[in-house]
């Protein structure tokens, strides 16, 4: 609770900021001027690298406080592992605001006597004007409350691995938070395909860009889970592939974050080349050790209960769809990637 209150504070005084056009913060002057309209002000906090991580902060605090209050009675063998995972997610986020991309460095030049001396700007840069349009409103809070949501069907998983909990009683927890990012998530999409259409030069309502389609490839995954859960809930099977697939949205979300915040890959919706990439590199490495580590170690106590019939069954049309799903995925996926290895 406190962790959410002091994220809401820091993400309100920077908003205030904007507003009282305190043009002594570098973030300030870069994304926003006197004659910015009040729609647009709100819209800034999230228009660059350093305020949109803050976003991200505000609302993945807002998802962990939901889940520890919704179940602060309920589940005591689960939820300190659950606990554990949305702290260490939430950690590194804050970590990148304070010490990496902080969207209160404050203007300075050097003085007389060689001392920094802070200053402040008559007037700032501006939003630029492709983001001015009333999407930016709504689009990168519903596509960011879709990636920040998918943490918690990943804390539920990789929890109850660790816990050993029975299979069925996480997947009831965790599918309607699912559910909640996918809805996020499309919506997402689909206002960004409208914004990409509606503004000139960015490519129609769908270009394969690298950062639309990284978007889309845990929305891709989400999809086949939350059709392939409905096989662990009713008849035990898939127990192992259910887990896997809550992994690899959750890794997906951190991927599609790294291209689009290192500047890795060309798009005109990526943000400039930075160094932050090279902790999300890292990040990425230590989430699919630990999950590597926690399905080796607990592997056992994911065993089927049933075994596929036929294949000619309404089970085997689940498995297919889920196919389908992860093939279209990994040729997305291979597509984005090629540029940066080739």
């Amino acid at each position: 609770m406190a962790t959410c209150c002091l994220i809401f504070l820091a993400t309100f005084s920077l908003e205030y900021l904007f507003f009282s056009d305190n043009f002594s913060i570098a973030y300030v002057v870069s994304h926003s001027n006197r004659d910015l309209a009040t729609f647009y002000k709100i819209a800034a906090l999230w228009s660059g690298q350093e305020g949109s991580l803050l976003f991200w902060s505000f609302l993945l605090s807002i998802y962990v406080f939901s889940v520890l209050i919704a179940y602060r009675n309920k589940n005591g063998e689960l939820m300190p592992y659950v606990g554990v995972v949305m702290a260490g997610v939430q950690i590194f986020f804050l970590t990148l605001n304070n010490f990496v991309a902080s969207p209160f460095k404050a203007l300075a030049a050097p003085g007389a006597n060689g001392m920094m001396n802070y200053v402040a700007r008559a007037d700032g840069n501006g939003l630029t004007p492709l983001l001015q349009y009333p999407e930016m409103v709504i689009h990168p809070p519903n596509l960011y409350s879709g990636y920040t949501g998918f943490t918690i069907p990943f804390a539920f998983a990789l929890g109850a691995l660790l816990a050993r909990y029975p299979g069925e009683k996480w997947i009831h927890l965790t599918r309607k938070w699912t559910m909640i990012a996918w809805m996020f998530q499309s919506l997402g999409i689909l206002l960004g395909a409208h914004w990409a259409y509606a503004v000139l030069g960015w490519g129609g309502y769908w270009g394969w860009d690298p950062v639309e389609n990284a978007s889309f490839l845990p929305w891709l995954t989400g999809t086949a889970f939350l059709h392939s859960v409905m096989m662990q809930e009713k008849r035990g099977m898939m127990k192992v592939w259910n887990v896997w697939l809550v992994f690899i949205t959750f890794l997906l979300c951190i991927l599609g974050t790294f291209l689009t915040r290192s500047g890795v890959v060309s798009s005109v919706h990526a943000f400039a080349q930075s160094s932050i990439g090279t902790w999300f590199v890292g990040f990425l490495a230590l989430i699919i050790l630990v999950c590597f580590g926690a399905y080796l170690k607990n592997r056992d106590y994911l065993k089927s209960e049933n075994q596929l019939d036929s294949i000619i069954s309404r089970e085997s049309s689940f498995l297919f769809n889920n196919l389908i799903l992860l093939v279209s995925c990994v040729a997305i996926l291979s597509g984005t990637l090629f540029p940066v290895f080739s």
